[in-house]
């Protein structure tokens, strides 16, 4: 998909940061699902900058694969920009385009199903039935002083000579 240049906001503080998003903002476009959800994941510590791409992503007319990464990334926006990318995908809802609707109502299931789970306790019979082998045995030591073979001849060597020196 041919992308038109995106006009920088003025948040970049450097050349390299608008580079960069610019090569991220190309990869959710991307034929690959996997780069495009790892750069919209990047995209989503940007804040508004990658806020701004990520909307972008999800309501234009690209494939249903880069509005999945969009939505992905919007997921998993974090401080405060989480509670407008998730007003964004409600509003997404709303939206004229089949696609763009269907990826938000899928974002916001996965994110109430998340939700969910985290806050159910663990089943203790979902827990797995192994115990995992230990790596060391745990012997009992014994307070008594150890029984002492005598040696042939009676003596001891000296602690100076060893048998090896002869």
């Amino acid at each position: 998909m041919k992308l038109k240049k995106r006009e920088p906001s003025g948040r970049e503080k450097d050349q390299e940061a608008i580079e960069l998003l610019e090569r991220l903002r190309e990869k959710i476009y991307c034929d690959n699902p996997s780069a495009a959800r790892h750069a919209s994941f990047n995209l989503s510590w940007m804040q508004e900058d990658g806020f701004e791409i990520l909307k972008e992503a999800l309501y234009s007319s690209a494939n249903r694969a880069a509005k999945g990464a969009a939505a992905y990334g919007l997921r998993k926006m974090r401080g405060r920009m989480k509670k407008q990318a998730f007003e964004l995908l409600e509003e997404g809802l709303k939206h004229a385009n089949e696609g763009t609707r269907q990826v938000c109502a899928r974002a916001l299931l996965l994110e109430k199903q998340s939700k969910q789970a985290a806050k159910q306790p663990p089943d203790s019979q979902a827990a797995p039935r192994y115990r995992p082998k230990p790596k060391f045995r745990i012997s009992e030591i014994s307070h008594e002083s150890p029984r002492r073979i005598p040696r042939p001849g009676g003596k001891r060597n000296p602690p100076h000579i060893s048998r090896f020196n002869h």
